[in-house]
């Protein structure tokens, strides 16, 4: 019943609703925009090289094209070129100065970044729709038997890359729409949309199975509890944290006092949120994807056995990678030395502990033991698909990366959507939402 009133309050609010609507019109377009040709290559033959292409990169980078890299659709790049020049910029922020003083200069340094990671975008756009021409061309023939290409050369190299790289910007353009004249964060919901678009087709094949007796109902019921149990962890993951109490010391400006106020730094279980994961992946599929590429080749087909996924290898390297990602990642974001000075220089202090280097090695400590458990389940629920579809024969991925990204997106937007209904005095979608919002 609380649930329903907060659906119903969202229509009430014109600018909340122009929002909702504007943002599943933009989503609308992202999908229809799937259904495109690019022109030149035979979408089916194309697909064929997928199907068979189990546990390679080609499949996840597709899962974040939303399908349509496997359909050779005009977003076939999907957002993943925006999503590759962001890390790569978050990364250079820890290490090249220049780019740290720009993002700590406020707005103006942020709108900066933002222009790079635009032109960075489009250039690492250009550079794989340039390989993804040469590749289609080299790829011969489909699963299908027909030709992937049917008419190579110089103009169908030219076409791909034109229209791949327009896509992109387009693509990216529509997540800058939704973020700024929308509701929640473009990028992440233009990624979110592309992945619950395929479980009608996972939805189905679980029926299809379950109608040829391949799995039966008590493993139906195993996999539907065992999904809301993963559900119901992810959003307790996701929402996890340590609080490290701050008190600001008191000081008089003229007959004003100021400061004396406590608040908190909050230390996320999860920093890192789905990014270890997709470095992990990217490193442990590249056997297998090489593999394709290399048929002939004895060294890289026992490399790409050794790790198939669910060897036994396979799941500890990938374990032991993720952990070491969670750590890494949370590390770049999230630094206690500036958070340290950042406290000094504003006279706040965490009671008990000395200001300055003891301040920075507390918040170290406490976060390198917050980040385990986060990282632990990382490593659990990005490995738990591979197992359930090799022992139980799931036909679909329970868990893994999707999980945590629908989840997480959804999540963000509630509270984008609950935020807007407090500051008008309208119950948002939790208890805790409406009493809070008539403090």
């Amino acid at each position: 019943m609380k649930l329903t009133e907060g659906y119903q309050n969202m229509f009430k609010i014109p600018e909340l609703k122009r929002r909702i609507l504007f943002s599943v019109f933009i989503l609308i377009i992202y999908r229809l925009g799937g259904h495109i040709t690019v022109p030149g290559i035979d979408a089916s033959a194309l697909s064929s090289i997928f199907e068979q292409a189990e546990g390679g990169l080609l499949q996840l980078y597709d899962m974040f094209a939303g399908g349509n890299f496997s359909k050779a659709t005009i977003f076939a790049l999907g957002i993943m070129p925006y999503i590759s020049a962001s890390i790569i910029f978050q990364l250079l922020q820890a290490v090249v100065p220049a780019l740290e003083k720009l993002a700590k200069e406020g707005e103006e340094g942020r709108r900066k970044i933002t222009q790079y990671t635009r032109y960075a975008t489009v250039a690492l756009a250009f550079v794989q729709a340039a390989g993804i021409s040469i590749g289609l061309e080299k790829m011969g023939v489909g699963a299908n038997g027909a030709a992937i290409v049917p008419d190579p050369g110089i103009m169908f190299k030219l076409t791909t890359v034109i229209t791949l790289v327009t896509g992109t910007i387009f693509v990216m353009w529509l997540g800058e729409q939704i973020t700024e004249r929308g509701i929640g964060n473009g990028i992440s919901l233009i990624i979110t949309i592309g992945i619950i678009a395929s479980y009608p087709t996972q939805f189905w094949q679980t029926i299809q199975q379950l109608r040829l007796g391949t799995m039966n109902y008590v493993v139906l019921a195993i996999m539907m509890l065992l999904a809301v149990g993963l559900t119901a962890a992810v959003i307790t993951m996701t929402q996890g944290q340590r609080r490290i109490p701050v008190q600001y010391a008191k000081k008089m400006v003229g007959r004003r006092m100021y400061g004396g106020a406590a608040t908190h730094i909050p230390l996320k279980v999860n920093t890192a949120g789905v990014i270890p994961i997709i470095f992990a992946q990217s490193i442990i599929m590249l056997p297998a994807t090489l593999g394709t590429y290399f048929p002939d080749s004895g060294f890289i087909q026992a490399t790409a056995g050794l790790f198939a996924p669910g060897a036994a290898l396979y799941i500890i390297f990938y374990a032991v990678i993720i952990v070491f990602f969670a750590y890494f990642y949370t590390a770049v974001v999230l630094n206690p030395v500036d958070l340290a000075d950042n406290m000094k220089k504003y006279g706040g202090f965490i009671p008990g502990i000395r200001p300055g280097k003891r301040t920075a090695e507390f918040i170290d400590r406490v976060l390198s033991r917050v980040t385990l458990p986060g990282a632990l389940f990382l490593a659990f629920i990005a490995i738990i698909p591979d197992v359930l579809i090799r022992q139980l024969n799931v036909p679909f991925y329970l868990g893994g990366t999707g999980l945590l990204i629908v989840v997480g997106v959804a999540l963000d937007t509630l509270q984008q959507i609950e935020s807007h209904l407090l500051m008008r005095n309208y119950d948002g979608f939790t208890k805790r939402g409406k009493l809070r919002g008539r403090r």
